[in-house]
């Protein structure tokens, strides 16, 4: 353990792309409960991460426009195709979300099968490099947050089933070269699922485990991603045990002697 590594100047930009990752993950992550499709955005973050291992196999720069325009149209062609199968065969929809992450996942592993750093990049992908992130380089993600944000609540484009595709395509592709797939993937579920449809409470939650997993990381040399994803999980369970106790609390203060239990 060491204090070395709370440094204000890494850990800061961290945070700050974690709470923008939150703010457009956890009302998508409430919806994508509602829904049933769970593992829609390791599917799309996947198929994402595919369009940034195609693009890096053609020589274009990680951080270039061309990069970046190819995960975009792999993940909008992605998310198109698991709305078509949805109105098509929704009985099904959920198996099809898992054949696409695995061939997703198995696709880019073919295409860097001959890439020397192929183990390095595949870490990349799955755990981000968050620590690496700058002022600068939040400005992107920012700008998607508030476009999916503005399109979610203002352009109430959360009703229409294609508006929510076409929104979780853009906010996965920009959250998954931050954060990693992972990460994307606890960031939408477990605040959601730990809340109980709480927005404040969600976003408390997944604030709180995004400090906590960055502090871990920089006091013990811990990977950072993997350690967020942890804490994020153990606040879930902390609160969702907080959650059954005031529940059950609450019924055995509403139960009065001589009278029957619901």
């Amino acid at each position: 353990m060491t204090l070395d590594g709370l440094q204000p100047t890494i850990l800061l930009p961290a945070f700050a792309a974690g709470l923008l990752v939150l703010a457009s993950h956890v009302p998508l992550g409430m919806e994508v409960l509602r829904r049933g499709i769970i593992f829609i955005d390791l599917a799309i973050a996947q198929i994402a991460g595919l369009g940034i291992v195609i693009a890096s196999t053609l020589g274009f720069e990680v951080n270039g426009w061309r990069t970046q325009v190819s995960a975009v149209i792999a993940a909008l062609a992605g998310a198109l195709c698991l709305r078509w199968m949805e109105k098509k065969s929704p009985d099904h929809l959920e198996p099809v979300i898992g054949v696409s992450f695995v061939a997703a996942a198995c696709a880019a592993i073919l295409l860097m099968s001959h890439d020397p750093h192929a183990g390095e990049h595949l870490q990349e992908l799955l755990v981000g490099q968050i620590l690496w992130t700058t002022w600068a380089g939040l400005l992107p993600l920012a700008l998607v947050t508030a476009g999916v944000l503005a399109g979610w609540f203002g352009g109430n484009l959360k009703a229409s089933p294609l508006g929510f595709y076409l929104l979780f395509a853009l906010t996965i592709t920009a959250s998954v070269q931050v954060v990693g797939v992972y990460l994307v993937f606890a960031s939408l579920i477990v605040p959601a699922l730990a809340a109980a449809g709480r927005l404040w409470r969600a976003y408390a939650l997944g604030a709180a485990g995004y400090a906590a997993g960055l502090l871990a990381s920089g006091l013990f040399d811990l990977p950072a991603g993997a350690a967020i994803v942890l804490a994020l999980v153990l606040m879930g369970v902390m609160t969702a045990k907080g959650t059954v106790a005031k529940h059950q609390a609450d019924a055995s203060g509403r139960w009065k002697p001589g009278s029957s239990r619901p």
